[in-house]
């Protein structure tokens, strides 16, 4: 009967954990409030998948939010159908389509292995701070949450955006890689991000207060929406809480 009872507690908690994260609002974020604010993704999708909680949040605290998605996600010859997918979940996220930039550059192609020049990454992002007077960037840390190449080299080319620019009037946001057993805890996670957020500083806990709007979002992701993702996407933490960390100059 031990087994049983742990399961019962595992189950508890998991609930204990969702209506923590639907009916008690702990976002504070006071540094991420009326901004300019670009949102650096490397593939159509990773919007939904990971940073979903960042966008709602965002969105409902009245920020000016863009999304600049480096590639199509062509890896298998799917990228037009992906980038389309991109602008339907963007509207079920609340982000203006006219906000919502995808590339589809030579030298960024999506791929295992495929390195992007991280030089030219900042020039396109420096670009897109300059035209839209961009204040705030958020994007992947170093290890980019799953692991892949083209995510941690958005993250080098956001800092090497943050080397370039002279004058500190910039802030840059990652959002953290966690371990394998938070990751996959889903709601459950939200009491060790609220604890980390309040021991380390420079971070922020952003929990999702529209759970039901990431399922939503990432099921506009058709082409990618199989049965592996959609258990990942049920019991990931990054879709019930994003913990961003603030990108120090020089490190």
């Amino acid at each position: 009967m031990e087994w049983f009872a742990a399961v019962v507690s595992l189950i508890v908690l998991w609930i204990a954990s969702l209506c923590k994260i639907l009916h008690t609002s702990t976002n504070k974020g006071g540094a991420l409030i009326n901004k300019n604010v670009l949102l650096v993704i490397a593939h159509p999708d990773d919007e939904s998948m990971f940073f979903s909680p960042t966008i709602s949040f965002l969105i409902s605290r009245g920020n000016n939010l863009r999304i600049l998605c480096l590639s199509i996600g062509d890896a298998d010859g799917l990228g037009k159908t992906r980038k389309d997918e991109l602008c339907r979940a963007c509207a079920v996220l609340q982000v203006p389509l006219q906000q919502v930039k995808v590339l589809n550059h030579p030298e960024l192609q999506d791929g295992f292995g495929l390195v992007w020049d991280h030089n030219l990454m900042a020039q396109i992002i420096e670009e897109e701070v300059s035209a839209h007077e961009i204040n705030m960037i958020i994007t992947f840390d170093k290890y980019g949450v799953s692991g892949h190449c083209n995510h941690r080299d958005v993250h080098y080319g956001v800092r090497k955006v943050m080397h370039h620019i002279p004058q500190r009037s910039i802030e840059a946001w990652e959002l953290v890689s966690i371990n394998i057993l938070r990751k996959y805890s889903g709601p459950v996670d939200i009491w060790l991000s609220m604890l980390f957020a309040i021991t380390s500083k420079g971070t922020h806990c952003l929990q999702n207060e529209h759970t039901s709007r990431s399922f939503h979002a990432m099921a506009a992701h058709s082409s990618q929406w199989v049965w592996f993702r959609k258990l990942f996407v049920s019991f990931s933490s990054y879709t019930y809480v994003n913990s961003l960390r603030k990108i120090n100059y020089g490190v």
